[in-house]
């Protein structure tokens, strides 16, 4: 059927040719769209932006099994979180336990968010090829376990290296989460969801904050809130058992499943051959994400509590408010990316809070600093609250759940050590507080940082490729989408030479199809 939009240019292809475009539509207010025709063929038209729709509207074009997956995904999020939270709000407690330094702590966290991207890798692979739903459960149970482990680490050394193996599980719930959550949802309902299902985070740092909040400031409370993290994730994991995998999935791999194992490999190599410069930008994006949000929150209870003498209850209450304007802000402006569009949403938002760092790092009370957290978290996960959907559109249809997971999980990777040189630059740095003592610089070490990672996020996006609108639900598992060939003598597949040969075919099946279409 013919489309009632005007026919856009494709999408450039260079870096400097997609840098040029992509800023040239990022001030157009007609939307770039990628199109799928019913061929699989994808094309570009130019698409008034859509007015936005009642929330509740959107939430009754889901069914009762799309909400089911979806709150499994969400919940399997925030369950993720609470178990990373719960070390790092708890950093100066775990700090006096082990008799090590705000610095040392902090370790922990750069090797949890190194070994995440492995993770990502296993698990995002694994959900693509066989499924979101074991993957996911295997890696729930086995988070919660690690978390348990933690508890009874007799000594430092143990403890980091722990740490370190829960990394490597913790990597991969991102990727089988989104994917399965998202890839049920409605188009036009895609932006508010990614916005909801992104605050799984923050909102996973909110509980954390208040189990810490409610066990007290005593040194020893902090095994509390990781048995309740433990629970919290085996629970997830066990609950999963019970729903079916999803019906994309099913769908996909049932169309698929007589293809030749080879043909996992041959899509993958051409996958990479044809979009490793998306991998490549996606995975700088999200480098600068991770640190943009690590870097304004995995020290921000320490800045309160040493550099603004509030009391370990004052700093965790601010901190809940700061993180309850994440979620408020990343719900809004994920849904409004649905009409404003991806890319200027996220530029807005980082600008927006790069403005906002004075009024942040500035205040001395209670009541300022939770203000100021409220709306400095409010566009900075606004901006996080696009990611989702953002990162699912971009990636190749059959990846979803890998692509997603590793090019996030490899961004944290690289900005694994964000907490650790937030708080080393702050403990070399002294300056005097309100009340004339010397304390370490966390408020102007954390504002520069952000100020110039907020930048970065602009300029990125404003220069990067948006895909939004995208068609990927037709896509089946990896490997079944190219078609295996049979020898002409023998009628057997030829595994080795499939992947080659099935690209070949497919090239001229389209070549073929136009020539009959202009017939």
């Amino acid at each position: 059927m013919a489309s009632a939009n005007r026919p856009a240019d494709p999408l450039a292809k260079g870096i400097i040719p997609t840098a040029k475009q992509a800023l040239k539509d990022l001030f157009t207010w007609d939307q770039r769209v990628v199109v799928r025709n019913d061929y699989g063929e994808e094309h570009c038209e130019w698409q008034k932006p859509e007015p936005l729709k009642n929330p509740i509207t959107l939430f009754a074009q889901l069914s009762l099994k799309d909400w089911l997956y979806f709150i499994v995904g969400f919940l399997a999020w925030t369950a993720d979180a609470f178990d990373f939270h719960a070390l790092s709000i708890q950093t100066t407690k775990l700090a006096a336990y082990y008799k090590q330094s705000n610095t040392n702590i902090t370790t922990a966290i750069t090797l949890t968010l190194l070994l995440r991207s492995v993770g990502a890798a296993m698990f995002g692979v694994a959900g693509d090829k066989f499924g979101r739903k074991w993957p996911m459960v295997l890696n729930m149970i086995i988070l919660g376990l690690l978390q348990v482990a933690t508890i009874y680490a007799a000594t430092f050394q143990q403890f980091l290296a722990i740490r370190a193996l829960f990394g490597l599980f913790m990597g991969g719930v991102y990727g089988n989460a989104i994917s399965m959550a998202l890839e049920n949802c409605p188009v036009n309902a895609r932006g508010l969801m990614s916005g909801i299902l992104q605050q799984g985070y923050s909102f996973g740092y909110v509980l954390a904050a208040c189990a810490n909040l409610g066990v007290g400031g005593e040194t020893n409370t902090w095994k509390i809130v990781f048995w309740i993290g433990a629970g919290f994730s085996i629970v997830i994991g066990l609950v999963r058992v019970f729903f079916p995998e999803s019906k994309q999935f099913l769908e996909a791999q049932k169309s698929g499943s007589k293809k030749a194992s080879g043909a996992f490999w041959a899509e993958t190599k051409q996958m990479l051959a044809k979009e490793w410069k998306m991998c490549v930008y996606c995975i700088i994006l999200m480098t600068w994400f991770n640190y943009y949000s690590h870097t304004s929150q995995d020290s921000y209870t320490t800045f309160m509590k040493q550099q603004k003498h509030l009391s370990s209850a004052g700093a965790t209450r601010a901190s809940i408010l700061m993180k309850t304007g994440a979620c408020v802000g990343g719900t809004i402006l994920g849904y409004t990316s649905q009409w404003f569009g991806r890319r200027r949403m996220i530029v807005c938002a980082a600008l927006m809070s790069s403005f906002l760092i004075p009024a942040w790092i500035l205040p001395t009370t209670e009541r300022g600093l939770s203000a100021s957290g409220f709306m400095i978290q409010f566009f900075i996960q606004g901006a996080w609250g696009v990611i989702p959907i953002h990162l699912s559109e971009l990636s190749p249809p059959a990846f979803r759940s890998s692509f997603v997971g590793i090019t996030y999980q490899l961004g944290n990777m690289i900005s694994s050590p964000s907490a650790q040189i937030v708080n080393a630059v702050a403990e070399a740095t002294m300056i005097s507080t309100s009340k004339g003592t010397k304390a370490p610089a966390y408020g102007p070490v954390m504002g520069v940082a952000t100020a110039i990672i907020a930048i970065g996020i602009a300029v990125t996006t404003a220069l990067g490729p948006e895909k939004k609108g995208r068609q990927f639900e037709e896509a089946g598992p990896i490997g079944a989408n190219l078609e295996p060939v049979k020898d002409i003598e023998t009628g057997s597949i030829d595994n080795e030479k499939e992947g080659a040969r099935a690209i070949e075919v497919v090239e001229d099946t389209n070549v073929n199809r136009k020539d009959l279409e202009k017939a």
